[in-house]
C-alpha cells in the first residue's frame, strides 16, 4: 500500500503518526503499530527523496555535457 502513496501523502500520514505518538493517547499496542507504520512511511519517503536526488544529478550531468561551443 505504501508504494502507491506519493511523497506528500506519505509525509502527511507520517506527520499524523508522530502527532498521535507525541500526544501519549495511544495504548502500547497502538503505539507499536503506529511506530511500525511510521518506519514504513519513513523508508518510503527516503526512497522517493533518493530517487529525486538521482534524477536531479543526472539532469545536471546532461546539462554539463551539452555546453555550447564558444
Amino acid at each position: 500500500m505504501t508504494a502507491e502513496l506519493s511523497f506528500e501523502e506519505a509525509r502527511a500520514e507520517l506527520e499524523r503518526i508522530v502527532s498521535d505518538l507525541e500526544s501519549g493517547r495511544a495504548d502500547l499496542e497502538e503505539a507499536v503499530r503506529l511506530w511500525e507504520r511510521g518506519e514504513e512511511l519513513y523508508r518510503h519517503c527516503v526512497g522517493k527523496l533518493d530517487a529525486a536526488q538521482g534524477t536531479i544529478e543526472e539532469l545536471g550531468r546532461r546539462a554539463d555535457a551539452v555546453k555550447p561551443e564558444p
